[in-house]
């Protein structure tokens, strides 16, 4: 009973002396600071920024370029079936296919004009042939009237004058009553030829105008244009087009086959790192899919305008980079890590961000040795920045704030001026790139405003212009004279 009792109480004692060097080991790891080292080294300036993959270059599946005919404009048509995406198809294998409704619906309307032309040229044929023989049989009864003048002329000449005198006038009636109704009949016989001709081409339109249908809806069964991977075109909102969409006679992109052996990845940075980025500049790239694969790539395009995506406030600019390896597992669409790496310094002193303290625009860090220690930082990544004085390679500096930051002693106030003319410096270099950004718009504005302007006056000095306000101006009145005196000499 005994032995039971001291054992109890040694292993209570035991359980208490754990729980007590757990304790106090827990209270030292709390409180105990943590240290860095300014360290020399090789420095990256890095913008991170996800991207998506895209062919640079692809071939368009496209629906019948004849629905931009002026026959006949069908501004929407749905799709109606669409093989799903990242299908392989050969050239000539089937693709998509398009509703025929509005345009079946449209192919009715026209068989009924064209039904209405032909009886409309049948009636006219009728009409103009019944007209010409009615003026036919006319001139064939004048000309008899005028030969039976003739003989009565003829025999007249054994009487008075005067009777001779009423035959002669007789047949010059005659005659000029026949040569009057042949001048008609030419006139009816022309009227009745454009008449005819009028018909026979709107008939013809309307046979053209149907057949053109015809061909039209036998292609609206889309193929595919050569080898590739079917890929959904993305319209002007982002959206990609697919079964149910509509395309129009102003963009009749159904699919796109893209060339995977080149690939570019499309991304955006924000306004605040893309002066850091150039042309050029060499990139990392991870793709989201296979984290273990690596790739390089190359900056190939920066956008000078910014532009404000949907759902979003920031200001960003498209920026394209081109993949340098080419990998069968690339495809387009994928989700890509991109770290564009626009600075590279061989040797530098740096330090960890979070050892780095700032107090009314001064830079300062803690030293091991109980020292504020005034410095002057340079450029910094995501992790690091570095330090162009105030510190030496392998000094130790406090991680985050310590205990009574009051008592460590400012030192290197000497720096202090350096500092405030290096942000100076750099609030006037953003200024002049932000002028100069402003003056680039405004180029630009004023090349299209006076492109529009050349445009008006183009329009209002050709011949068939009506508005003459140029000419109001001073000036422009002798200017077109001139022109227009230069023009008429032979």
């Amino acid at each position: 009973m005994k032995r039971k009792t001291w054992l109890m109480i040694a292993a209570f004692l035991v359980v208490v002396i754990i729980f007590l060097l757990i304790f106090s080991s827990g209270s030292k790891d709390k409180t105990s600071p943590l240290f860095t080292r300014a360290e020399v080294g090789k420095f990256e300036i890095v913008v991170n920024v996800t991207g998506e993959l895209k062919a640079q270059n692809s071939e368009d599946i496209m629906a019948p370029s004849e629905l931009r005919g002026r026959s006949f404009r069908i501004t929407d048509i749905k799709i109606q079936d669409l093989i799903p995406e990242g299908t392989v198809v050969d050239s000539g294998d089937y693709v998509a296919t398009l509703d025929r409704s509005a345009l079946s619906n449209q192919l009715k309307n026209t068989e009924d004009e064209l039904e209405k032309s032909q009886q409309a040229y049948l009636k006219t044929q009728l009409d103009t042939t019944l007209q010409l023989r009615e003026l036919r049989n006319n001139l064939i009864n004048l000309k008899f009237e005028m030969e039976e003048k003739q003989l009565v002329l003829e025999q007249s000449k054994y009487e008075p004058p005067a009777t001779q005198r009423q035959a002669q006038i007789n047949l010059e009636k005659a005659e000029r009553s026949y040569q009057q109704a042949l001048y008609n009949y030419n006139l009816k016989k022309d009227q009745a030829e454009a008449s005819m001709k009028e018909v026979a081409i709107n008939l013809e339109r309307q046979r053209r105008e149907r057949q053109d249908m015809l061909d039209v809806l036998s292609k609206f069964v889309i193929k595919a244009p050569k080898q590739g991977m079917v890929i959904y075109y993305r319209e002007w909102n982002g959206q990609k087009r697919k079964v149910g969409s509509t395309i129009s006679p102003w963009d009749l992109t159904v699919a796109t086959l893209p060339d995977l052996s080149v690939m570019n990845s499309k991304t955006y940075v924000n306004e605040i790192d893309i002066s850091k980025v150039k042309k050029g500049q060499p990139v990392r790239i991870t793709v989201d899919a296979f984290p273990e694969k690596k790739f390089t790539g190359e900056v190939v395009e920066v956008a000078n305008i910014g532009e404000q995506l949907p759902n979003t406030d920031a200001k960003v600019f498209e920026v394209v980079i081109r993949v340098n390896e080419y990998d069968p597992i690339l495809r387009p669409s994928m989700t890509t890590g991109n770290q564009i790496v626009t600075n590279v310094y061989d040797s530098v002193l740096y330090i960890p961000l979070e050892a780095l303290h700032a107090n009314d625009s001064i830079s300062f860090v803690y030293t091991r040795k109980g020292k504020r220690q005034v410095v002057v930082p340079g450029e910094m990544n995501e992790n690091h920045i570095i330090i162009e004085k105030g510190l030496k390679p392998g000094e130790e500096l406090y991680l985050s704030i310590p205990e009574k930051p009051q008592k460590f002693e400012f030192t290197g106030l000497e720096l202090i001026p350096e500092i405030k003319k290096k942000k100076e410096d750099k609030i006037k270099a953003e200024e002049q790139l932000r002028q100069q950004q402003e003056q680039m718009m405004r180029k630009r504005t004023n090349g299209n405003t006076m492109a529009i302007q050349g445009q008006r006056n183009f329009i209002i000095q050709s011949p068939t212009g009506t508005s003459n306000s140029p000419a109001d101006k001073p000036g422009e009145k002798e200017a077109i004279a001139a022109k227009k005196k230069t023009n008429t000499k032979p």
